[in-house]
C-alpha cells in the first residue's frame, strides 16, 4: 500500500488540516486581544491612580479596569457601527485599508458567522438535505414558489462556509435540533450525529 493511500495518513492529514483551520482564527483573535489589552493597561494606569480601584478589588484592580474599558469601548463601537455614518466608515476602511489583509478577512468572517448563527436561531432551521444517494446536514433558509426551498450546505469543519442551493422541498427533512447543535456537528466533522439524528427517518425520497 502506498503512503498516500494509507488510511492513517489520510486521517492524519485531514485532522491536521482541520486543526489548522480551527486554530488559525483563534490565534489571530488572541493576538488582537493581547495587543488591545496592552493598550488598555497603558490607559488604565493613570486612571487607577485617581480611583480607589486596587483598594476595592485588590492587586488585580488595574487589570479589571482595563478589561472594563475594553468592554465599554467595544459596546460604544458596536453602537456606532449600527449608525449610517458608522457603516459608511466601515465600508471605506474595508475597501481602502483592511480589505487586502487576509488576517482581517478571517476575523471578520468568523465574527459574521457568529452573528448569523445568533440571528438564525428562529428564522433558519437545521435539516437533512438529500444529495445523490445520501443525506447532508444543512440549513433550511426559506420556501420558494412551486414547492421549492432555499438551503445552505456547510462545508465541514467551517459551518458558515459552503453553497446555497435551490431544491424541491421533498428533498429536505427538517431536524428537531437547534442551530447550535447543527453547527457543532459540522465543526466536529459529523461527530455527534448519532445523538442528534436519533429516531430520524433516513429513507430517501422517491425522486432520488
Amino acid at each position: 500500500m502506498s503512503l498516500s493511500k494509507n488510511p492513517f495518513v489520510e486521517f492524519l492529514k485531514a485532522t491536521l488540516a482541520g486543526g489548522v483551520l480551527f486554530l488559525l482564527p483563534v490565534v489571530l483573535v488572541l493576538i488582537v486581544l493581547h495587543r488591545a489589552m496592552s493598550y488598555a493597561l497603558g490607559a488604565a494606569k493613570p486612571i487607577s491612580h485617581l480611583l480607589p480601584v486596587e483598594s476595592v478589588i485588590g492587586a488585580y484592580g488595574e487589570n479589571a479596569l482595563a478589561i472594563f474599558m475594553l468592554i465599554l469601548v467595544s459596546l460604544l463601537a458596536g453602537l456606532v457601527a449600527r449608525t449610517r455614518e458608522g457603516r459608511r466608515i466601515m465600508r471605506w476602511s474595508e475597501n481602502s485599508l483592511l480589505g487586502g489583509l487576509p488576517q482581517y478577512q478571517l476575523v471578520k468572517t468568523m465574527a459574521e458567522g457568529l452573528a448569523h448563527i445568533e440571528n438564525a436561531k428562529k428564522s433558519v432551521q437545521p435539516a437533512l438535505i438529500s444529495i445523490e444517494d445520501g443525506w447532508q446536514i444543512g440549513y433550511l433558509l426559506e420556501p420558494l414558489e412551486n414547492g421549492w426551498v432555499t438551503v445552505f450546505l456547510p462545508q465541514a469543519p467551517t459551518p458558515m462556509s459552503g453553497n446555497v442551493m435551490y431544491l424541491p422541498a421533498n428533498r429536505t427533512r427538517p431536524l428537531d435540533i437547534t442551530m447550535i447543535q447543527a453547527v457543532e456537528i459540522v465543526r466536529h466533522i459529523g461527530v455527534g450525529s448519532a445523538e442528534a439524528l436519533q429516531g430520524t427517518d433516513l429513507t430517501l425520497p422517491a425522486s432520488t
